[in-house]
């Protein structure tokens, strides 16, 4: 093997471990906000409306800094973007636990500042840095394998957080998450873009608002955008709200944590083996197929008597389909368009996402507050399903001749 080959492997290998590490240290201090909200609604009188509310910012900010820090990683590279937004992942955590935390305050810590901090460190932009390291051949499984590490942290999150709130209490758990995120701050140098040596594609010239003016010009990548509107509301919709769910039909707040850590477990395993199918079938079959048993899931878990076994039948079932949206997704983007804006354009389709996921966050909230349960949103999710499953099917994963990657 040449030295020139030898570099080339080493770096995507390294980007692949650290960007997984980062990916499950973001995911997974944000997959467990819902567990606090108890704690929050006793200490500083926030309600569910005003909670929900927080989030729903937070998913925006998170949608909204993704493409520009996905434009940072494509032009000065993605340790850059990423330790960029450690740093305010971190004031938001420091701020809800020890500064001014109620009201406003309260909308920017956890909305705002933490929101900012996932749009560099959770799942879109690492993995689009890890899929400029990778062919086509094997691009989805690659960044099928950050999905999978981050849905570990999916897995012990919930448990662990359980733990730490009957025996740290909700300040001294936002402080040990202060220290993980530090930790991924550091590990954040080491997620490095390719070099234009290092560089799997043909030479690209093409400028960004080109970029973007061919983007939105194509029809498969405005029905792919709108497709993951509808991801963003279901999983924000569960993560947000399920632990009060669970509670308002009589199961134990244990229950709820299960779940959680049950979406994580099983989101490994449909994120990987999503990640391999969308090599050998498909991707947009794949989509249309995830979203529709979403909706199977979800009907099931609402119409069936409440039990701890038709509960964690959900978690484990909506985990299979939780983030394996997301490797065909990126994979599609990839392949119409190339992987030289990569960041920037999964980025916009990830901002519709984190749309979604406000209205998931908002919405649920708010019905809970109207009309004392949850049954509106889950209609209105289901219905999404159905919307989604259909949307997918037009799409044509034919790669633009500018872009087709060696």
């Amino acid at each position: 093997m040449s030295s020139e080959k030898f570099i080339k492997n080493n770096t995507a290998l390294i980007t692949l471990i650290t960007a997984c590490f980062v990916v499950l240290i973001s995911l997974g201090v944000r997959q467990v906000f819902g567990m606090f909200f108890l704690d929050f609604n006793m200490d500083l009188g926030i309600t569910n409306t005003e909670f929900g509310l927080a989030i729903g910012i937070q998913m925006l900010a998170w949608g909204l800094t993704g493409p520009v820090f996905g434009a940072i990683a494509d032009k000065y590279g993605g340790h850059k973007a990423i330790s960029l937004a450690f740093v305010f992942y971190i004031i938001g955590i420091y701020f809800l636990y020890s500064g001014p935390n109620t009201g406003i305050f309260f909308q920017i810590n956890l909305g705002l500042f933490i929101g900012i901090g996932l749009g560099g460190t959770a799942i879109s932009i690492p993995m689009s840095i890890v899929g400029k390291h990778f062919p086509l051949s094997n691009r989805t499984i690659a960044m099928s394998i950050v999905t999978s590490v981050g849905s570990f942290g999916y897995f012990i999150s919930p448990l662990y957080t359980t733990y730490s709130l009957q025996n740290n209490g909700w300040e001294g758990t936002l402080f040990i998450f202060m220290i993980f995120l530090i930790i991924g701050f550091v590990i954040a140098f080491f997620v490095r873009s390719p070099s234009l040596t290092q560089s799997i594609e043909k030479p690209n010239d093409q400028t960004t608002f080109n970029a973007l003016k061919e983007a939105f010009k194509n029809k498969s990548y405005v029905l792919l955008t709108a497709g993951f509107f509808v991801c963003g509301f279901h999983i924000t919709l569960v993560g947000t709200h399920v632990p009060t769910y669970v509670i308002d039909r009589g199961l134990e707040g244990w229950t709820a944590a299960m779940i959680l850590s049950l979406v994580g477990f099983f989101n490994i395993i449909g994120s990987l083996l999503s990640g391999y199918l969308s090599t050998k079938i498909s991707k947009k079959i794949i989509l249309s197929a995830i979203y529709l048993l979403r909706g199977v899931s979800i009907i099931l878990f609402i119409f069936l008597p409440a039990s701890n076994i038709s509960a964690f039948i959900f978690g484990a079932t909506f985990g299979f389909l939780w983030l394996s949206t997301v490797p065909a997704t990126v994979g599609i983007v990839a392949h119409i368009f190339g992987t030289k804006y990569l960041g920037l354009l999964y980025g916009l389709v990830f901002l519709s996402h984190q749309i979604g996921s406000f209205f998931g966050a908002y919405l649920g909230g708010l019905f809970h507050d109207l009309y004392g349960s949850y049954d509106y949103a889950w209609y209105l999710a289901i219905a999404l399903s159905v919307f989604a499953g259909i949307i997918h099917l037009p799409i044509k994963e034919r790669a633009i001749e500018r872009t087709q990657t060696i």
